[in-house]
């Protein structure tokens, strides 16, 4: 499949059309320039699906992206931000073997598919309750109502936070993710991002301790016992802490991005909406095909660690790479009709929580979550609707979503909405 040539010449990161509808520019810079130096941002952007998964597996480009922007700063700058500091860097998002294998063996082991299972029937009681108390209501926030708080009110509960702490915990992990995506002028980011991290390790710092001396069932439990077999091995203090905030952020972030992402692809294509109303059990399927057709990261980021060579250039070490997953999932060399939602459609593995060692630890829980949750909310909803065409999209190069979501619910069987615009 051609770029048509009115489409926008590239993606531009300082237009916000741009993350209202990345599809044309991507599919422009994958067709005709698909290792294209961006200069706002001074960055590469990778948007084939082949280069895509090949590089997510190049020990060349570095994870390991925060220590040397963190090491380049003023010592005054630093102390500013001392808790992103001492806690972000040691994500293993954002480490590199072996510093990360380490990590993700030590975490995988509390975070396994045997819990995983254990999971479904504790999401399906969120998820009825949630939709109880939207029972009947003819104008919801689908973002605020359902797809923000369903995956933060798991992953608090694998965590063993209250769900008294609710707000409190997803306000402050929504203030973390200004450091993480969010644009760069935004207005104080770093303030606000340092003092919602301060306040999130305290509260980590104190449950870990708890639980130290009074073990649970839940996962910072078993976080603290876990070793690795071969040699001993355990998370420190500050790195069950920086696992925790790790968790929470990620657990609830990429889940309501699926989900919001998931019915407004289903709503663009009222066919395929039907088509899962009527067969439940496409529907883990269904999310497969969510997460291809607009999933919730727009790309990973990396920084060039040795040089790249790569159609006819060169990335040199220092630079910064977007490796564009978005756009990957659209590639026509590898997906028919990639600009289409079809739930039943046989494709190819897409790369929406990355490949590879970096792969999503938690994508199990995020496909588990949104497997439950559509089936029941379209049950429960006869006819959907938006309420409006303009949508807040997160100014983000890293995440994919929108910050609201209004709906409108008709609840006489039989009503049809009109589609929505398809992207």
């Amino acid at each position: 499949m051609s770029a048509s040539t009115d489409l926008p010449a590239k993606f531009d990161p300082s237009d916000p059309a741009s993350f209202a509808n990345p599809y044309p520019g991507l599919a422009r810079l994958r067709e005709h320039d698909p290792l294209h130096f961006d200069p706002h941002l001074r960055a590469w952007f990778v948007t084939r699906y082949d280069d895509n998964k090949a590089l997510t597996q190049n020990l060349a480009l570095s994870s390991d992206r925060l220590r040397p922007f963190f090491g380049s700063l003023a010592d005054d700058r630093r102390r500013d931000i001392a808790s992103i500091i001492r806690y972000l860097s040691r994500w293993m998002v954002f480490t590199d073997p072996p510093e990360h294998t380490r990590l993700r063996k030590l975490a995988s082991s509390a975070f396994g598919v045997r819990r995983m299972n254990a999971m479904g029937p504790l999401i399906e009681r969120r998820v009825h309750r949630l939709l109880d108390g939207l029972q009947g209501r003819r104008e919801i926030d689908f973002i605020a109502e359902f797809a923000g708080p369903l995956p933060a009110l798991v992953i608090m509960d694998m965590l063993g936070v209250p769900e008294a702490e609710l707000a409190r915990v997803k306000a402050l992990s929504d203030r973390v993710a200004l450091f993480i995506g969010s644009a760069r002028l935004t207005p104080d980011k770093y303030a606000v991002a340092e003092a919602a991290t301060r306040e999130l390790a305290d509260y980590f710092l104190g449950l870990v301790a708890a639980r130290r001396g009074h073990p649970t069932q839940d996962l910072v439990s078993d976080l603290i016992a876990a070793r690795d077999p071969e040699n001993g091995d355990a998370l420190t203090d500050d790195e069950l802490v920086a696992t925790c905030i790790l968790l929470l952020f990620a657990g609830h972030e990429t889940t309501t991005s699926l989900l919001s992402g998931g019915l407004l692809a289903l709503l663009a294509f009222p066919e395929q909406i039907e088509r899962l109303r009527a067969q439940p059990a496409l529907a883990a399927d269904a999310v497969e095909e969510f997460l291809r057709y607009d999933g919730p990261n727009l790309s990973q980021a990396r920084v060039v660690a040795e040089p790249v060579e790569l159609h006819g250039k060169t990335m040199k070490p220092g630079e910064r790479v977007f490796l564009m997953l978005a756009a990957a999932n659209r590639d026509p060399a590898v997906f028919e009709r990639p600009d289409e939602l079809d739930i039943a459609c046989e494709r190819a593995p897409h790369l929406a929580f990355g490949w590879g060692r970096h792969i999503c630890l938690g994508f199990p829980l995020a496909r588990l979550e949104a497997t439950i949750a559509f089936p029941a909310l379209l049950a429960r909803w006869p006819a959907i609707t938006r309420a409006t065409d303009t949508l807040d999209w997160h100014a983000s190069m890293v995440f994919r979503g929108v910050s609201a979501m209004p709906l409108q619910l008709d609840w006489h069987a039989g009503h049809r909405g009109r589609p929505h615009q398809r992207q």
